[in-house]
């Protein structure tokens, strides 16, 4: 691959869900022009903060901070208002907080755009973890709606809300655009390539599955990340996404 499909690139967002510091910044590094957006969540950012923030900046790639915040409106608003500060171009919330604390987070975040002026971030509410089936929402959660309905009913709050879409598997996306519209984003995780294992998820798709349903954004992670060449990795799903 000589050349870099940048329609491709821009959907593709990679979880840095790793260890140490230093296989973070390898990753960056080497996948950079690859990969449209790095996603750096709980496990990476609980360990080193804005030291992968700052170097994900100064590679000049775009970085979501996948914190899933979930808390009374008024701290959502202040931490939304953090986040901006430090640069973040997406940033999600959960939607089973409510409406009102989404739109404190949508608050938060325009704030620190207008005293920054920085641009605008997508801002998504996760729905249903991809790592929750139909069983453990009813058995474990007593939630007598299918998983597709109260992802379908938690979407509509967000968008409620004004946020810019949400985080939902590819078993809800082709829902989602229906009845939301297709400039509803939708981000899609659990997703593995035909020649990767599922691990812990249970709602997967494939690149190509997804993005055809409507994904706007796809979240790749260990198929990549955990691969002995990951660069020859992030290539091999560029060309399953091409059909090569």
């Amino acid at each position: 691959m000589n050349k870099i499909d940048e329609e491709i690139k821009k959907k593709l967002t990679l979880a840095l869900d790793v260890e140490e510091i230093e296989e973070a910044k390898n990753l960056v590094e080497k996948l950079s022009p690859y990969i449209g957006t790095f996603k750096v969540g709980l496990q990476l950012f609980c360990g080193f903060g804005l030291e992968i923030i700052n170097y994900i900046k100064e590679k000049n790639a775009d970085f979501f901070l996948d914190v899933k915040l979930h808390d009374i409106p008024n701290t959502v608003e202040k931490a939304s208002y953090n986040i901006i500060k430090n640069g973040a171009n997406f940033f999600n919330v959960h939607a089973t907080g409510g409406i009102e604390m989404m739109e404190a987070a949508k608050r938060g975040a325009y704030s620190a755009c207008e005293k920054y002026n920085c641009k605008k971030p997508v801002i998504l509410a996760v729905t249903v973890l991809t790592s929750i089936s139909d069983e453990i929402l009813k058995n474990e959660l007593d939630n007598t709606n299918s998983t597709k309905d109260f992802v379908l009913k938690l979407a509509t709050n967000a968008k409620k809300a004004g946020l810019d879409g949400v985080v939902a598997s590819a078993n809800e996306l082709s829902l989602i655009k229906k009845e939301l519209g297709q400039d509803f984003i939708v981000l899609t995780p659990g997703i593995r390539p035909l020649w990767a294992s599922k691990d812990d998820q249970k709602r997967v798709a494939t690149p190509m599955g997804a993005l055809q349903d409507g994904a706007d954004y796809i979240v790749l992670g260990r198929a990549v990340t955990k691969a002995f060449d990951p660069v020859e990795a992030i290539k091999k799903v560029y060309e399953e996404i091409k059909g090569n």
